[in-house]
C-alpha cells in the first residue's frame, strides 16, 4: 500500500525514518493479527522502535528543527486524564501506540509524530541506538518497579532482547549478580557478554529445581525476579525462587490465565508487580547511552534494507540472533 507523504500538525514533526527494530510484537501482529484485545481489522502500518531525521516541523514546534536526529517515543496520551496528572501516561486507556491497532507504526520511509515525543540525540549516540532505547525503556520501567539498588541479587528470566536490557540495567544500577535462564545456549552466551555472572540453560527441569539452580548459584535466594517469558513454569519458577519479601515483576506476556503457587507468594510476601510498557524513560536512557553507562550494540544482531522487511521478519520469527534491524534511509547505511 503506497500512502502518501503526511503533513505534520502544529506540534508534530515529519521525519525521514532511518533504524527500526523489529519486535516480538510486530511479528505476532503479522503472523496472527491480533495481541489480546488488539485486533488487526484494517491494514496497519508495524514498527515502534524507531529513531530517525526532523525534516519538518509543525508552527508549534520549538525544541527540534530539520536535520535534527530524534529517537521516537511510540506511546502519546491523547487526553490529559488522571495517569497523564500523576506521571504514569503509559497506563491511559485512550493512549496512541505505534502498531498497537488500530494505530500506525513507523516501519516506513516518512513518518510524523508528537513533537513532545522525539527526543534529540546527541552527536554519540547513533541511529540504532536511539532506536533501541524503546526496548531498554522496559528495561528501566521493570527494574525500577523491580526496585533494583546497590547489591541487589537479581533473577532474570528469558534471555531474549528484554531479558538483556534487564541484565544490562540490572547491573547499571547496582545489582551485585544477575544469574538469567533460558532455552537456548546462543542467547545464554549474549546474556554473559552484557554482563549477566551466571545462567542457567533450562531443559527438563521442574519449577522447583530452577529455583534451586538460582539459589544455588547466587548463594541465595534472590530479592528480586524479573520474568521475560510469559510462560507459565517460568512464572511459577519465579515465584519459588524470589526471596522470601522480594520482588517478582512480570514483563513477558503469555496466556490470559495461568497458573500460579499464589499461596506460597502471599504466606512468604513475595510481591508481584506487572509493568506496562514504560513511561519517563527516554531522557534517562539517552543520558546513559551517550555517558557510555550502557552499550546496547551488542544486541543489533542482523540488518536488512526496509526492501528485505520480509526476510527480516522471517528472521526473527525464526529466532535467530537478537534484535533484527531495518534501515528505512537508503542514502545512508551508517548505524
Amino acid at each position: 500500500e503506497i500512502r502518501p507523504i503526511p503533513e505534520p500538525g502544529p506540534n508534530e514533526v515529519l521525519l525521514r525514518m532511518h533504524s527500526v527494530g523489529i519486535c516480538g510484537s510486530d511479528v505476532h501482529y503479522w503472523q496472527h493479527g491480533r495481541i489480546g484485545d488488539f485486533v488487526v481489522k484494517d491494514p496497519m502500518v508495524l514498527g515502534h522502535e524507531a529513531s530517525g531525521t526532523v525534516v519538518k516541523v509543525g508552527s508549534g514546534v520549538t525544541h527540534l528543527k530539520p536535520g535534527d536526529r530524534v529517537a521516537i517515543e511510540p506511546g502519546v496520551p491523547r487526553d490529559m486524564d488522571e495517569f497523564c496528572k500523576t506521571g504514569r501516561y503509559n497506563l491511559s486507556p485512550t493512549i496512541f501506540f505505534c502498531a498497537t491497532p488500530p494505530d500506525d507504526g513507523n516501519l516506513c520511509r516518512y513518518y510524523k509524530h508528537s513533537a513532545s515525543y522525539c527526543y534529540k540525540l546527541p552527536d554519540n549516540v547513533t541511529f540504532e541506538e536511539g532506536a533501541l532505547i524503546e526496548p531498554l525503556s522496559v528495561g528501566i520501567h521493570a527494574c525500577k518497579r523491580a526496585g533494583v539498588t546497590l547489591g541487589s541479587k537479581v533473577f532474570v528470566s528469558g534471555s531474549g532482547p528484554i531479558g538483556l536490557v534487564n541484565v544490562l540495567v540490572a547491573k547499571m544500577m547496582g545489582a551485585a549478580a544477575v544469574v538469567i535462564t533460558d532455552l537456548c545456549a546462543s542467547r545464554l552466551q549474549k546474556a554473559k557478554e552484557v554482563g549477566a555472572d551466571f545462567t542457567i540453560q533450562v531443559k527438563n527441569e521442574t519449577p522447583q529445581e530452577v529455583a534451586s539452580k538460582v539459589e544455588s548459584l547466587l548463594g541465595c535466594m534472590p530479592e528480586i525476579t524479573v520474568e521475560c517469558t510469559g510462560v507459565q513454569a517460568c512464572i511459577q519458577a519465579g515465584i519459588y525462587a524470589t526471596r522470601s519479601g522480594g520482588t517478582l515483576v512480570l514483563v513477558g506476556l503469555g496466556p490470559e490465565m495461568v497458573t500460579v503457587p499464589i499461596v506460597n507468594a502471599a504466606v512468604r510476601e513475595v510481591d508481584i508487580r506487572g509493568i506496562f510498557r514504560y513511561c519517563n524513560t527516554w531522557p534517562v536512557a539517552i543520558a546513559l547511552l551517550a555517558s557510555k553507562r550502557i552499550n546496547v550494540k551488542p544486541l543489533v544482531t542482523h540488518r536488512f534494507p526496509l526492501e528485505k522487511a520480509l526476510e527480516a521478519f522471517e528472521t526473527t520469527k525464526r529466532g535467530e540472533g537478537v534484535k533484527v534491524m531495518l534501515k528505512c534511509d537508503p542514502t545512508d547505511h551508517n548505524p
